[in-house]
This record gives C-alpha cells, sequence and structure tokens, in this order.
C-alpha cells in the first residue's frame, strides 16, 4: 500500500473515531447551582473563547464554542439566555477558514481556504498602526466578549476598538472613533457568573511568529494586568472560574514539522538522498538545527524546503540559505516561551486562589492528549488532523475540542462552588472536517 493510500486510511479511522464511540458515561445527580448564580453567564476571552478554528471565525465554529455548551448546560441550574454575535447565514464564513481539500500525490493533506459568504465588510487604514480588516457589526445581546486577537495588556487600551475588527463589530462606533476599552465594555451591564480565559495572545504571537514578530508582555505587567482585571470582575460579587495559558509548544502547530520529518522529505528526493544537515536562522546566527529546534506547521505550506536562491544555494540546506527565522522557535526562544507561559500560570493560579475563583488548569488538560486518551469511547489526541482535538491552524481546538474544555471548566466549577452542571456530552461534537463534510 502507498503512503496515499496508508494516510487515507489513517484519516478515515481517525474521522470515525471522532464520531462514533461508547455512551458517554453520566451519572444520575439532580443539577443544583450550589454556591454560586448562574442567571446571567459572561465570557470573557480571546480567539478560544470565541470559538475560533481552523484559523478563523465563523458561525460554526462560534455555535460550537465551549461557552454556548457551557452557557446551555448551566439552564440546568438557573442559567438564563446566552447571546454569542453570530455572523449571519448569509456570511457564515465570517472571517474564512482552513478547509481539509484531500490530499496531495505525496499523500500530505491539502488544505485550501474558504473565500465564500464571507462577513468582511471592508478594511481602513488607522493612522501610526496600518490597515484593519472590518467585519458585518453586530448589535444584539451579548453574553459571549469572546475577541480574536486580545491580548491581556490589551483590556484597559482605550483606542483598541479602531485596531481589532473582531472587537469593532461589537462596538456601536466605526473603526477610527472608537474610545471604549474591553473592560468596559465588558462590565457595562450586570453579571452574575463570568468564566476569564485571557493572556494566551501575551506569548502566542511571539511563539508563533518563531519569535520574531512580537514580544511577550513582561511577567511583572501580566501579574498587575491579571490582578487588576480579576479585581474588577469580582467587585460586583459575582463568582467565576478562569484559566491558564496553554504550552503552545506542546501543539500540533509545533509537533508536525520536525526535523526527521523535513530530513526524510528531502533524503526522498533524488538531489537531496545523501543530506544529513539542515540549516537554521537564528537570533545567534546560522546553525544548524537540532531536535530541540522547533519547526513551524507554516513551513509546511511555504513550498520553500530545497528551492536554491539566486546564487543555487538550496534553501535550508547550506548555510548561506537557512530556513528563516519566523520558520523555527530555536531552543533558547522555546525556553522562552515555558518560562513566560510558567510565569503567567503562576499568576493567574495565584490570582484565583487570592479570589475564591475555580481555576480550569487548561495547561495540564491538552498536555494529557499528548498521548492518545479514551474520551468516552473516542481516542482523542493532539495529532495533527488525526488527534481530532486540534483544528486545521493547529492551535485552536475542533468542536470536540472544545467540548473536552467545556467539560474542564464545568468541573472546576462544580468542585469550587458545590454545583452540579450536567457534563457535555463529547461524542455530539466533531473532530477534524473531512471532505465529505465540506458544504
Amino acid at each position: 500500500m502507498n503512503s496515499k493510500h496508508i494516510l487515507k486510511s489513517v484519516l478515515a479511522v481517525a474521522f470515525i473515531a471522532g464520531l462514533s464511540s461508547c455512551k458517554p458515561e453520566l451519572k444520575d445527580v439532580t443539577p443544583t447551582n450550589g454556591q454560586a448564580d448562574f442567571s446571567r453567564y459572561i465570557a470573557i476571552g480571546n480567539s478560544l473563547t470565541s470559538g475560533y478554528a481552523d484559523n478563523g471565525l465563523y458561525l460554526e465554529g462560534q455555535k460550537n464554542s465551549y461557552p454556548e455548551m457551557l452557557a446551555a448546560q448551566m439552564k440546568n441550574v438557573g442559567g438564563g439566555n446566552f447571546s454569542t454575535p453570530f455572523f449571519t447565514e448569509a456570511h457564515a464564513n465570517g472571517s474564512g477558514y482552513a478547509k481539509l481539500l484531500g490530499l496531495n500525490a505525496n499523500g500530505t493533506p491539502n488544505i485550501g481556504a474558504e473565500t465564500s459568504n464571507l462577513a468582511v465588510r471592508g478594511q481602513v487604514a488607522i493612522p501610526g498602526f496600518g490597515n484593519v480588516v472590518l467585519y458585518d457589526k453586530y448589535s444584539g445581546d451579548l453574553n459571549n466578549y469572546g475577541v480574536p486577537g486580545i491580548k491581556l495588556a490589551h483590556v484597559n487600551l482605550a483606542a483598541y476598538g479602531n485596531l481589532n475588527g473582531y472587537y469593532e463589530r461589537l462596538l456601536p462606533g466605526n473603526a477610527g472613533t472608537n474610545s471604549t476599552t474591553y473592560l468596559d465594555f465588558v462590565m457595562a451591564k450586570p453579571y452574575t457568573f463570568f468564566s476569564m480565559w485571557l493572556g494566551n495572545n501575551d506569548i502566542l504571537g511571539y511563539a508563533s511568529s518563531g519569535g520574531v514578530g512580537d514580544i511577550p508582555t513582561p511577567k511583572a505587567d501580566f501579574a498587575a494586568l491579571y490582578a487588576a482585571t480579576v479585581n474588577r470582575l469580582v467587585g460586583s460579587k459575582a463568582k467565576g472560574v478562569v484559566a491558564t495559558i496553554p504550552d503552545v509548544t506542546t501543539t500540533p502547530y509545533f509537533r508536525t514539522v520536525t526535523l526527521a520529518t523535513l530530513l526524510a522529505t528531502i533524503r526522498a528526493t533524488a538531489a537531496g538522498a545523501s543530506v544529513t544537515t539542515l540549516y537554521i536562522q537564528t537570533g545567534a546566527g546560522t546553525r544548524a538545527a537540532t531536535a530541540a529546534d522547533l519547526f513551524t506547521l507554516t513551513l509546511s505550506s511555504a513550498g520553500v524546503m530545497g528551492v536554491p536562491n539566486g546564487a543555487g544555494l538550496p534553501y535550508g540546506l547550506h548555510p548561506l540559505n537557512p530556513i528563516e527565522n519566523k520558520y523555527v522557535l530555536d531552543a533558547t526562544e522555546v525556553a522562552t516561551v515555558n518560562d513566560f507561559t510558567a510565569a503567567y500560570n503562576a499568576t493567574i493560579t495565584s490570582v484565583a486562589s487570592a479570589n475564591g475563583l475555580a481555576l480550569m488548569d487548561a495547561n495540564t488538560l491538552l498536555k494529557q492528549y499528548n498521548t492518545p486518551t479514551q474520551v468516552n469511547g473516542a481516542v482523542v489526541s493532539s495529532a495533527y488532523i488525526t488527534g481530532n482535538l486540534f483544528s486545521l491552524d493547529g492551535i485552536h481546538l475542533t468542536p470536540m475540542g472544545y467540548a473536552i474544555t467545556a467539560n474542564a471548566f464545568i468541573k472546576a466549577i462544580n468542585t469550587k462552588y458545590g454545583s452540579s452542571i450536567p457534563i457535555v456530552d463529547v461524542t455530539k461534537y466533531r473532530g477534524v472536517k473531512f471532505p465529505l463534510n465540506n458544504n
């Protein structure tokens, strides 16, 4: 059987595993709210809160966000209506997103882009910042305040409504005229319970760009901002749950393209049969890559490996034409990401404890899927595509992944507040969307 058929079989098995399983283990428990009031629940956060998946925000992802699932379960214990800023059916594909089209001739996934029925209304140039993509405005009730791209460092920035199109679409004013901070916007209406999953983007931009496109939020600044934000949220005596930051270096974005797979691909060609070393560009200069260096998923689709430059030197195979820094998180940068993630999570854990909040340890939760794990009969892992936990961008989750996350939030809330919110049936949600389901 050739590699194409092998991968096709693997993908088919993964697809079936993501859809069919044993019945979930649900206990007969009388639902109760315990010491919490869920009558108006709000969700504060970034792309993970909004339902972002497959490198885009679109209606199906919004409908399968963990806050949507969490709010639905809260209705069993006195929870009220929950409104997400859905895109319309006519513009259901939102920002556009990545989709699996099939397999390339060599058996690798063929990833395309959905560009129809978008909710893009244009773009605007913001002086001193650049172009901002604008999306269809939303003006209805709101409980899910997830804004893709937002950092903890942005929650008190008055101009942020002009700089992020996902936030701008929630505000009445147009880009260039907004001055409402994100935190003020969130707190404009009373609420009884909140979830907060902020902080991921304070390190993600640095990591995903290979350490060259952004800088981490300083640890002291993060600690001060996090404490101040939570202090405001609990000022109304509302209870809540906060979540730690996942270790992005363990996601498929950094664990799919490896030194070994790159060398194997190069060696499979006649010109590269004898290649033993790949060269990378780092902040300290060019050197040979090691297994401790992590390559980004974007390198797999760049089509640059081995391609000669003007001087005839093959990309990545010669020290004078190394793999660019933007495609590599070198060992030193990996250590930086791990250091900042640990510091941020120490802050989150400490602030949660000091304020009597429930804590969902997303870092530990998602790491456990580095090993294939049975979830109500379905095998789930962090493997790219076949694992069904992570979506096609390798960082954000599938609906099944968000359901697993929702259950972790529920368990944390129930443990802290003595409530008995029923868990989500994970098997009702899909993993990676395969071509036969692409409509």
